[in-house]
């Protein structure tokens, strides 16, 4: 059944999209040794490196399939696509190679796209949270190019959303004082998301949705069964982890950026954190 799972339909290996990934790490390890002088068994190309192979996993691997069989399963998928592979790429880029690029037109062009933070937060929160209602649910299990596209869109929010805790410039991360301030808002932010699974898993004990007929046809094969993990993934129980998952990889990610922050960190961003403008003084 395992070596099924692995080689039917379209639970397979992505080979474009690893020949993409293998292609990010040369040009950045060309643009590591032709701008800086850090080598690549450093830190930063190791973060880098370890976010990228991470994405592979976690999009370009049968597992991205499998994550739609369970709700644990599909929230670890996202907590790690939106809470750990981002902060591990921007911490990732040195300060010289980010001002080197920055200079590329594209580049500055690109950046004006970019969020502020308190707003990308929000927004993302709220995507997120209605990404896992059943009428969006619903609405993006008939199209793939929808859900990629939804998907991919809170990708990008997600940069936003961790810029001021990781930006690889240390003068654009917030002060101390106001990143643990962000982390909170984080943190309350993400949390309905998290409680919506823990309640139904209480209230309702709803059935899982990644198996009904509309959302199963996305990601397995035909005449594949949906009783392939055990019965605790499509419980109650299941519903319960997924919550506490999507918590604690949250937080993980925030005890990431923490450990790994260079030291340095500016006020570029206080017109973003006005709700806590009074207790700055």
């Amino acid at each position: 059944m395992v070596y099924e799972i692995l080689l039917d339909g379209q639970l397979v290996w992505h080979i474009p999209l690893l020949t993409v990934v293998i292609s990010a790490a040369v040009v950045y390890t060309f643009l590591i040794k032709r701008w800086t002088t850090i080598k690549m068994n450093e830190k930063q190309p190791l973060l880098f490196l370890l976010g990228l192979g991470i994405l592979y996993i976690t999009t370009g691997s049968p597992f991205a399939a499998m994550s739609h069989l369970a709700f644990s399963l599909h929230m670890f998928h996202m907590s790690i696509l939106y809470f750990i592979i981002p902060p591990l790429l921007l911490l990732g880029i040195p300060e010289p190679l980010f001002q080197q690029i920055g200079r590329h037109p594209i580049i500055k062009t690109g950046s004006k796209l970019f969020l502020p933070p308190m707003i990308a937060l929000s927004g993302f929160a709220v995507l997120f949270l209605m990404y896992h209602t059943p009428l969006v649910l619903e609405g993006l299990s008939q199209s793939p190019f929808l859900r990629d596209g939804y998907t991919f869109v809170l990708f990008l929010l997600s940069f936003s959303m961790w810029w001021p805790l990781t930006a690889p410039d240390p003068k654009q991360r917030l002060d101390r004082k106001r990143k643990k301030r962000f982390a909170f808002w984080s943190g309350v932010f993400i949390m309905p998301a998290c409680l919506l699974f823990i309640f139904n898993a209480f209230l309702s004990g709803m059935n899982n949705p990644f198996l009904s007929e509309t959302t199963a046809h996305l990601c397995l094969p035909p005449g594949t069964s949906h009783t392939l993990l055990p019965p605790f993934f499509n419980s109650t129980s299941d519903q319960l982890t997924a919550g506490m998952l999507m918590l604690a990889i949250h937080k993980i990610g925030l005890l990431l950026a923490s450990r790994f922050d260079n030291k340095g960190g500016g006020h570029r961003f206080p017109r973003f954190l006005v709700i806590n403008k009074g207790s700055d003084s």
